[in-house]
């Protein structure tokens, strides 16, 4: 069964830090660009970064460049989305999915991240 799962989200005082994983099974992420994407509550969902699967090149949305970073572990299947400098518009949940637009394949089922004192 092709599935992906992410963790790591959690309720975080402004500043803080989370780090994201999203796992895949049924299936192998080498092959695979994978993208992060949030939806905060009354909002579209949008992206927030993306890593190919070739060069391990890598996008960030504007409001997340220099504070998040994407990586990934063939090894073990998983890419993670380490999120710095946490601020309260960070809510959102956040998923990921099997490329970097909304066409993707396969999608998370999400995990929460709250960011508030």
């Amino acid at each position: 069964q092709v599935q992906l799962v992410e963790s790591g989200g959690g309720l975080v005082q402004p500043g803080g830090s989370l780090r994201l994983s999203c796992a895949a099974s049924g299936f192998t992420l080498d092959y695979y660009a994978i993208g992060w994407f949030r939806q905060a509550p009354g909002k579209e969902r949008e992206g927030v970064s993306c890593i190919s699967s070739s060069d391990g090149s890598t996008w960030y949305a504007d409001s997340v460049k220099g504070r998040f970073t994407i990586s990934r572990d063939n090894a073990k299947n998983t890419v993670y989305l380490e999120m710095n400098s946490l601020k309260p518009e960070d809510t959102a949940v956040y998923y990921c999915a099997t490329d970097c637009d909304y066409e993707a394949e396969y999608w998370g089922q999400g995990t929460q991240v709250t960011v508030s004192s």
